[in-house]
This record gives structure tokens, C-alpha cells and sequence, in this order.
């Protein structure tokens, strides 16, 4: 196996570490290989893929979009550090209104899957970083929504103070104003 899959606190959501071979030229791994992913439960078609480039203390998030343009994702961090952030937003989910936060990094290589249903948001802890992120949907404007970042209710315990927001971001509702379409449903 070339990945080593870690299910976090909140169980869908899952930290992928790949096995990187080193030597003195540098370093190799394999960053995606759908037989592996699809035994660790993540069997999904990713159909988009975004990169950002963020200075330090930027914050982005948190952002998904309405049940019928859902995205899984898969985030990591190419260059830099970041701190990434899904929030549980599925009705009747025992981890609703619940937060997992993971730094990835060019360091680490560390990738977090992040399926439907969740709320996403990173920050940058390094002077800059280059994140690249899978999506199992095409980007929906009228399908986006967000959660602001700084909720009192979601209370995310984020690494850095004064974070430089979007007037965008800035300006999404409160977790309580919530109108979730997405269902908790209990593979067990």
C-alpha cells in the first residue's frame, strides 16, 4: 500500500499520508491511485481541480456549495503551510456543527479528503502557500454558500490572529442561519 488513510474525530473525514521514497536526487510518491482510495471508502470522480496562491495570514472559508452541486475534495499543500478545516453541516449528523482542523504542508505531503456535506476553509501559516485542491463537481456560483469563519457557535480554534478575509467571506452568515440541504445518513 503507498498510502496510509487515517480516519479523524469526525470519521468521514479522512487524512491521507502518502509513502514518499527519498534519495539523494529528491523525493517521489504518488499523490492519487483510485484503487486505494476507493478501499479506504473514498470513491469518488474528481472532475476539477483549483490551486491557489495565499500570503501569509489569508484565511479562505468557509465555503461549500448546496446538495445538488456538492464537491468532495481532496486538499494539500504544494508550497507553504496551511491549516485546513472542515465543518460538519449535515442535519441529524452526531458531528453536526462540529470542526477538524489538520496542517498540510510541502513538508508533511499530508492530503485531506473532505466529502459532501462540509463546510472548507484553510489558513496560511507559512509567508505563502500553493494549495492544491480536487473537487468531484464544477464550480457552481449560484450554488455557493459559506459559513463565517469566525463563528462563535462552530468556534474554530484558528492558528492565527487577525487573518486577512475576502470582503466576501467577510460577509457570509452566521452557522444559526445555516440552511443546510444535506442529510446525515449512517453507513453503519
Amino acid at each position: 500500500m503507498t498510502f496510509k488513510f487515517e480516519k479523524l474525530s469526525i470519521p468521514d473525514i479522512i487524512l491521507i499520508e502518502p509513502q514518499i521514497f527519498l534519495d539523494e536526487r529528491g523525493f517521489f510518491f504518488e499523490s492519487f491511485k483510485e484503487s486505494e482510495f476507493i478501499e479506504n471508502g473514498i470513491n469518488k470522480k474528481f472532475v476539477q481541480d483549483n490551486y491557489s496562491h495565499s500570503s501569509k495570514g489569508v484565511l479562505r472559508g468557509l465555503h461549500y456549495q448546496t446538495n445538488l452541486k456538492a464537491q468532495a475534495k481532496i486538499v494539500t499543500a504544494l508550497k507553504g503551510e496551511i491549516f485546513d478545516v472542515a465543518v460538519d453541516i449535515r442535519k441529524n449528523s452526531p458531528t453536526f456543527g462540529k470542526w477538524v482542523g489538520e496542517k498540510l504542508s510541502e513538508d508533511n505531503h499530508k492530503w485531506l479528503y473532505i466529502p459532501e456535506g462540509f463546510a472548507h476553509g484553510f489558513c496560511v501559516l507559512s509567508d505563502y502557500a500553493n494549495v492544491l485542491y480536487k473537487a468531484s463537481q464544477e464550480y457552481s456560483p449560484i450554488h455557493e454558500k459559506g459559513i463565517i469563519w469566525n463563528d462563535k457557535k462552530i468556534n474554530i480554534s484558528w492558528p492565527i490572529e487577525n487573518p486577512i478575509i475576502s470582503d466576501k467571506d467577510n460577509k457570509l452568515l452566521k452557522f444559526e442561519k445555516l440552511d443546510s440541504d444535506f442529510i446525515y445518513e449512517n453507513k453503519f
